[in-house]
């Protein structure tokens, strides 16, 4: 049996060679007058890519070993799970952009704010060579060039002040969001634990390699809205809902789908108060709180409100991973010889279901028979299911929060498990998707089901891991059986 200080070793040298591998095959910029992120040539890449990979591997392997050891009770795993993610995310803390390019958009749009651009109505094309931020701006990808920001004033915010106290220069600045992805991560495992998950549930939020990988890796500001709007429903759970709503209304301003922790909010609120009083209650008070910190933070801002109108810009490119994107271009393709309306009327309708699932869940937690936690954990993965853009590191939404409640010893944690094993194959150190990626993904996909009848997570554990459970304070998390 593996020991937890040999999954820890492993872990981090697999995160040091996903680092030292993207320095050839990372997300580069296109210009960086410092010479550290330059790129190095075709051979230079197709090592560091495959240095990067097998990094991702040791990781993963050394992610999923670690899980079998909280499962069986190990002591040393149960209490250093702490000190593994320090381990496992250290190397990274140093990296170039890893499998995104998105932290370029970010600095651009900070950018765009000082130096007086509609961020909500132009992309960071418009900055000049002379601007700041001009470097980030010339190395944002692809359909992202010309695209306002989707994001809330909050975050915009964020950005402005590393641009202002790098002065735009772009290692600076990336390290400036990535020292803002590192207290995301703070953020989620300090509202994990308050929850009530202990080891267990950290492995599948914090130590999750998708997490890893995606917000510290590539400084996606979903991490940030997770520890947002985890913090705000943990400080709503201990009865404390208005600055719980205020938390999530800063969540929503950094990414709109932590809105739907409103609802649950709203469902803890009715079913503690109880009658009509109870239920009026939770339905108007978490929006107008929450609805009160956007429109301050807005004013505050003074970036404007265009970013109401601009929530549905990511849906105009097309993923994927996005089924109901799927779905309508090919139906497009059958039925019309212009195949976007009938993509357009499919997402739409995917976004109906997502609704109709939200609801439904919500009607479910406000009657007792689910947790309301749980209730928005689920109700964020098929929000990401059945949306127009979905992108990997997406489904850390509801992962995340499915991970600090008992649930993530069920069926539904095991398969989230298998789909965060899997997904963070699909893309390349550089940012792009390709084939492999994919294939790699899928295959994994296979292999994690084909475990899954093997081995389901919901056969009763051992009397002395559960011994070793209540020990540690609190069921443990969502970790493969003994058995594996």
């Amino acid at each position: 049996m593996w020991s937890a200080a040999g999954c820890r070793w492993l872990g981090a040298l697999g995160a040091l060679a996903v680092t030292v591998g993207g320095y050839a095959a990372g997300t580069l910029p296109a210009r960086e007058p410092w010479g550290v992120w330059a790129p190095r040539g075709s051979a230079p890449t197709l090592a560091g890519t495959l240095l990067a990979y097998l990094g991702l591997t040791l990781l993963v392997v050394a992610w999923w070993r670690y899980g079998v050891l909280l499962a069986r009770g190990v002591r040393d795993a149960r209490e250093r799970v702490l000190g593994t993610l320090a381990w496992w995310t250290a190397p990274l803390v140093l990296a170039p952009p890893l499998y995104s390019a998105d932290v370029y958009s970010y600095i651009a749009q900070g950018a765009m704010v000082l130096e007086g651009y509609d961020v909500y109505g132009a992309g960071p094309s418009v900055l000049g060579p002379g601007d700041l931020g001009a470097d980030a701006a010339a190395s944002v990808g692809g359909h992202w060039t010309d695209t306002p920001a989707p994001y809330g004033p909050v975050f915009l915010v964020l950005a402005q002040a590393v641009v202002k106290l790098t002065g735009g220069e772009i290692v600076p600045a990336v390290i400036g969001m990535r020292l803002i992805a590192l207290g995301a991560l703070l953020l989620v495992v300090r509202a994990v634990r308050g929850l009530g998950g202990d080891g267990g549930a950290l492995w599948l939020a914090a130590l999750n390699p998708l997490l890893l990988v995606h917000v510290v890796g590539g400084m996606h500001n979903d991490g940030l809205m997770i520890g947002l709007m985890l913090g705000g429903v943990l400080l709503a759970v201990r009865g404390r809902w208005v600055l719980g709503c205020v938390l999530v209304g800063l969540a929503m301003m950094i990414k709109s789908p932590a809105a739907v922790a409103l609802l649950f909010i709203g469902v803890t609120i009715a079913r503690r108060d109880g009658g009509a009083r109870g239920v009026a209650k939770g339905l108007v008070l978490p929006g107008l709180v929450a609805g009160a910190v956007a429109v301050g933070a807005t004013v505050a801002a003074g970036t404007g409100f265009g970013w109401l109108r601009t929530q549905s810009v990511a849906g105009a490119i097309h993923t994927a991973l996005s089924l109901t994107s799927d779905v309508g271009l090919g139906l497009g393709l059958l039925l019309a010889d212009d195949p976007d309306p009938v993509k357009g009327v499919v997402q739409k309708l995917g976004l109906l279901a997502a609704v109709a699932v939200i609801l439904t869940l919500a009607w479910r937690a406000w009657r007792g028979r689910i947790d309301p936690v749980l209730g928005l954990g689920l109700s964020l993965v098929a929000l990401v299911a059945l949306s127009p853009m979905v992108q990997p590191w997406y489904l850390l939404w509801g992962v995340c929060v499915v991970a600090a409640t008992p649930a993530r010893r069920t069926r539904a944690g095991q398969l989230l498990a298998v789909l965060s094993a899997a997904l963070v194959y699909e893309t390349a150190p550089s940012g792009s998707t390709p084939w492999y990626g994919f294939v790699t993904a899928g295959t994994v996909l296979v292999l994690g089901l084909l475990w899954m009848r093997r081995a389901p997570w919901t056969r009763p554990a051992p009397a002395a891991d559960r011994a070793a459970d209540t020990a540690a304070a609190g069921p443990t998390g969502v970790i493969p059986p003994a058995s594996v």
